[in-house]
C-alpha cells in the first residue's frame, strides 16, 4: 500500500489507516464479539495497513483494550495512535499524563506512536498548557509524536507557540470536506492531515439507502445530538446526500470499482490530506477499504468526482 510521511517529521503510514472507534462499541448499535473486531483489525494490517487509530474514550477503554490484544504479537508491523479527551481523563497537564498512563497500560505498550488532543478544552484548561504536558510526553518517552483532533487554525498556532504539532485529524468526507485552505496552512507548517469519518459514516458505502432505519442506539438515528448527524442524516438532508451517492456510485460503476474505494481514493488525493482513518468491525470490508491505498483514479475521473459534489441541487 502506498506510504506517507506525517507531516515534517513523522513517521512513513499507509495512506489508508484503520479507525477503532467502531472496536469501542459505543454509539454504533448492538456490541459485535471481540474476536470479530479483531479479526477486522488482523485483515487490515494484512491488507497493508501499518496504523490502527483509537482513543481512551472509545468504549471506555475497549477499544484500547482489543488493539492491545491484537498489537501483542504484531508490534512490529502497526504503529499505534490513540487520544486524551476532555470528555474522558480531561487535559489538564496532570490529567494527561495519568491518560497516557492508562492507555500505555490498556495497549500493553510501551509507548504511544501518536498521542492527540481528541478535542479541545478552551472552558477549562487553556489549550497552551494542554500542549505542553504532550510535549512533556515526548520529552519522557512515552510518546514518539504528538498530534491534535478536532482543532481548527487559531488553536494550532497556539499549540505552535509551544512545540511543534505533529498532525491534525479532523473530519473530512466528501460529503462533508475540509477547508482548502487550512489544509495549504497545515502543509505549509509540516503537519499532517488524517481525515476521520472519510466514508461519511456508510454513506458512501453504498450501505446507506432511502429506506434505511437505524436503531435507536445507532447516533445515525439522530439519538446522540451529534453535529455529524446533522450535517448527514437528518430528514431533508440525508436525500440530498444520497442523491450525490448515486451520481458518485455511477463513475464508480464504469471504473468498475466499489462506490468505497473511489470516495476514498479521491480523498485522499486531495492536497494536504496525508491519509484517511477508515473503520469497521467487518473483515471483508476492510479488506476492500485498503483497496483505495493502491488504486489509483485519472485526472478526468477525479474533475468528474468533484463536478458530481458541486452539483447546486446537492449542496
Amino acid at each position: 500500500m502506498e506510504r506517507r510521511r506525517l507531516g515534517a517529521h513523522g513517521p512513513e503510514i499507509s495512506a489508508i489507516g484503520y479507525g477503532a472507534w467502531g472496536a469501542g462499541g459505543d454509539m454504533w448499535g448492538p456490541e459485535v464479539p471481540a474476536e470479530q473486531v479483531t479479526g477486522a483489525m488482523h485483515a487490515a494490517i494484512d491488507a497493508g495497513v501499518n496504523w490502527i487509530d483509537t482513543a481512551e474514550a472509545y468504549g471506555d477503554g475497549r477499544s484500547e483494550l482489543l488493539v492491545g490484544e491484537v498489537i501483542r504479537d504484531r508490534r512490529d508491523e502497526v504503529l499505534v495512535f490513540t487520544k486524551v479527551a476532555p470528555f474522558a481523563s480531561g487535559t489538564r497537564p496532570s490529567e494527561v499524563r495519568k491518560a497516557i498512563e492508562g492507555s500505555l497500560e490498556r495497549l500493553g505498550a510501551d509507548v504511544i506512536d501518536l498521542y492527540q488532543v481528541h478535542w479541545p478544552d478552551e472552558e477549562r484548561v487553556p489549550v497552551e498548557e494542554t500542549w505542553g504536558a504532550m510535549a512533556a510526553c515526548v520529552d519522557d518517552g512515552l510518546a514518539r509524536w504528538i498530534g491534535v483532533s478536532n482543532f481548527d487554525r487559531d488553536l494550532v498556532e497556539r499549540c505552535l507557540t509551544v512545540r511543534h504539532v505533529d498532525s491534525v485529524q479532523n473530519e473530512f468526507s466528501l460529503l462533508d470536506p475540509e477547508d482548502p485552505s487550512f489544509l495549504a496552512w497545515l502543509q505549509e507548517q509540516g503537519i499532517g492531515y488524517l481525515a476521520y469519518g472519510p466514508l461519511a459514516y456508510g454513506l458512501l458505502t453504498g450501505a446507506v439507502t432511502r429506506d434505511t432505519t437505524f436503531a435507536p442506539d445507532d447516533w445515525r438515528s439522530g439519538s446522540w445530538n451529534l453535529g455529524y448527524y446533522e450535517r448527514l442524516f437528518a430528514p431533508g438532508v440525508l436525500e440530498r446526500r444520497l442523491d450525490t451517492v448515486d451520481a458518485l456510485r455511477a463513475i464508480a460503476d464504469r471504473e468498475g470499482i466499489d462506490l468505497a474505494t473511489l470516495a476514498l481514493r479521491a480523498l485522499i488525493a486531495t492536497p494536504g490530506v496525508t491519509a484517511a482513518i477508515a473503520g469497521s468491525r467487518n473483515p471483508e470490508h476492510v479488506r476492500s477499504n485498503a483497496v483505495a491505498g493502491d488504486a489509483m483514479l485519472s485526472d478526468q475521473t477525479l474533475l468528474e468526482v468533484y463536478d458530481a459534489l458541486a452539483e447546486p441541487d446537492r449542496a
